[in-house]
C-alpha cells in the first residue's frame, strides 16, 4: 500500500532546479556529447541537437514533472493514482534506473580513482594510459581489479547512499554545493582549452555550420543524446517533481533545467574538441576515451596534471548528482509502495547494486561473463557489462519514456497535464497547444525511432 505521509518537499525553487539539473547532467554530457558533435558535423549537429532538446526533451520532461507533482508520489504510485492499469510503466522506470545505477556507481568510482591517481601517481598513468586503465580498473592483465571493481566504486556508492539517507534535504544540499562548483570547473577548463595553441581550429569546427553533414544517423544521434542526457524514462523526474509544492511553476522549471543541462553539454564540447585539435588526438566516447585517450591531451598541455585532476573531479560531480537521483527513485518506490523502512531499503538496495556492479566491471576483461541479446542482427552474446547497457539504453529507457508520453498524451490527457503545469492557470503557458501536439504525436514517434534504431539496427545512440 502506498504511503505519502510526512513527505518532505524541496526547500526552495533553486534547490529543486539544481537537483533536477544535477540528475540530468551526467557522464554522457561530458564524455559522449563532444565525440558525437565531432563525428556528426560540428556546428550543424549543435543546431540540430538544440532543436531536438527544445521540442522533444522539454516536452517529455514536463510530462514527467506534471505526473509527479499532480500525485505527490513515486513513479509507480503516481501512475497508479492516475490510472491503475498503467502503474507498470512506473515500475519499468524504477527497474531501469536500478540497472543503470549498478554500472553507474562503478564508473563514478573510476572517476574518484583517477582524481587520486592524478594527484599521487600521474607519471604512472601517463607512462601507458590505456594499460593503466584496462589493468588497474578492469583487470586485463589477469590480476583481480580490486581498485576498479571494489574499493573506489564502494566509496562512490557509500557517498551516494549517505546523501540519500538524508532524503530530499541531502539531495538539495549536495546539489546547491556541487552544481555551482561543476559549472565553475567546466567553464574554467573550457576557457583553458580554448586558449591552447591550435585550439582555434577546434572552435572553427564547432562554429562552422554545414548542413550537408547532417544525415539520418546524425539526427538519430542528436535525438538519442538529447533524450538520454536529460534522465528521462526512468521515473526520476516524476519522483523529483513529487516533492514540489503546488505553487511551483513547472513551465519555467522545465525550461531552466533543460537549459542548464544543455549548457553543460555545450561547454563540454567547447572544452574537449578545441583541446583535441590542439593536441592532434581524435576525440572518442565512453570509458576508453574518458580514462585513457584524454591522458594524451593532458600530457600535451601545460599544467596537464592539475587540469586532469580537475576534469576527473568534474566527472565525479556529474556522476554523483545523477546517481543520487536514480537511487532516490528506487528508495521512494520501496518505502511508499512496499512499506520498507527507509534505512533498510537503502542498505538492501545498495548491496544488490554493488554486487551487480562488480560483475559489470569484472566482465570487461577479467572474467568471461556474458549476457544474451536479440536484435536485428540476430542472437548475440555480449559481455555482461555491454548487455546491461544495451538493455537499458536501447530498450528499457526509451520504452519507459515512450509509454509515459502515450499515457500523458492519450490516457491521462494533455489538458490535465497543462492544468497541472500552470498550477490551474496561475502561470501562463503560451505554447500549450504546441506542447499538447508534441506530446501526443511527435514524442512517441521520436522515441519510437530510438527504439527501432537501437533494436533493429544496433545503433548506439545513447
Amino acid at each position: 500500500m502506498s504511503t505519502t505521509e510526512n513527505r518532505v518537499e524541496f526547500g526552495s525553487k533553486l534547490g529543486f532546479i539544481l537537483s533536477a539539473a544535477g540528475s540530468a547532467v551526467g557522464l554522457g554530457n561530458i564524455w559522449k556529447f563532444p565525440g558525437k558533435a565531432y563525428f556528426c558535423g560540428g556546428g550543424a549537429f549543435l543546431i540540430v541537437y538544440l532543436i531536438i532538446v527544445a521540442l522533444v526533451g522539454t516536452t517529455v520532461m514536463m510530462a514527467e514533472f506534471t505526473v509527479g507533482r499532480k500525485t505527490h508520489k513515486n513513479a509507480v504510485g503516481a501512475l497508479r493514482e492516475l490510472n491503475s492499469k498503467w502503474s507498470w510503466v512506473g515500475g519499468l522506470g524504477v527497474l531501469t534506473g536500478f540497472i543503470i545505477l549498478c554500472y553507474y556507481c562503478q564508473v563514478g568510482g573510476w572517476a574518484i580513482k583517477y582524481v587520486v591517481a592524478y594527484i599521487t601517481d600521474v607519471h604512472t598513468v601517463w607512462a601507458d594510459p590505456m594499460a593503466y586503465f584496462v589493468n588497474n580498473l578492469l583487470g586485463a592483465d589477469g590480476s583481480f581489479p580490486l581498485q576498479g571493481a571494489i574499493i573506489y566504486p564502494l566509496i562512490f556508492l557509500i557517498l551516494t547512499a549517505y546523501i540519500i539517507s538524508h532524503g530530499t534535504a541531502g539531495i538539495e544540499k549536495m546539489s546547491t554545493i556541487l552544481m555551482p562548483v561543476l559549472f565553475i570547473l567546466l567553464i574554467g577548463l573550457m576557457i583553458r582549452a580554448c586558449t591552447l595553441p591550435g585550439a582555434d581550429e577546434g572552435l572553427k569546427y564547432l562554429l562552422h555550420v554545414d548542413f550537408s553533414t547532417i544525415d539520418g544517423v546524425a539526427i538519430l544521434t542528436a535525438l538519442g543524446q538529447a533524450f538520454f542526457s536529460l534522465s528521462l524514462g526512468m521515473g526520476v523526474m516524476i519522483t523529483y517533481a513529487s516533492y514540489l509544492s503546488r505553487e511551483d511553476n513547472l513551465v519555467s522549471n522545465t525550461g531552466i533545467v533543460c537549459v542548464l543541462d544543455t549548457c553543460v553539454a555545450l561547454f563540454a564540447g567547447f572544452m574537449i574538441i578545441p583541446a583535441v585539435f590542439a593536441t592532434g588526438i581524435a576525440p572518442g566516447m565512453g570509458g576508453g576515451f574518458g580514462f585513457a585517450t584524454l591522458a594524451g591531451v593532458f600530457m600535451a598541455i601545460p599544467g596537464g596534471q592539475w587540469i586532469g585532476m580537475l576534469f576527473y573531479f568534474l566527472l565525479f560531480f556529474a556522476a554523483i548528482t545523477s546517481s543520487t537521483s536514480i537511487l532516490e527513485g528506487s528508495i521512494a518506490f520501496l518505502v511508499e509502495e512496499k512499506g520498507v523502512e527507509r534505512k533498510k531499503a537503502l542498505v538492501g538496495t545498495s548491496i544488490i547494486i554493488f554486487i551487480v556492479g562488480v560483475l559489470y566491471t569484472l566482465s570487461q576483461a577479467y572474467m568471461n561473463l556474458k549476457g544474451i541479446w536479440l536484435s536485428g542482427s540476430g542472437v548475440t552474446f555480449p559481455i555482461f557489462g555491454d548487455f546491461l547497457e544495451y538493455l537499458t539504453d536501447r530498450l528499457l529507457l526509451p520504452l519507459g519514456a515512450f509509454f509515459t508520453t502515450l499515457f500523458v498524451g492519450w490516457v491521462w490527457g494533455t489538458d490535465n497535464s497543462v492544468e497541472e503545469a500552470t498550477s490551474n492557470g496561475k502561470y501562463k503557458f503560451g505554447l500549450a497547444p504546441a506542447y499538447k501536439f508534441i506530446v501526443k504525436i511527435i514524442d512517441p514517434i521520436a522515441i519510437g525511432a530510438i527504439i527501432v534504431a537501437g533494436m533493429m539496427f544496433d545503433m548506439a545512440i545513447s
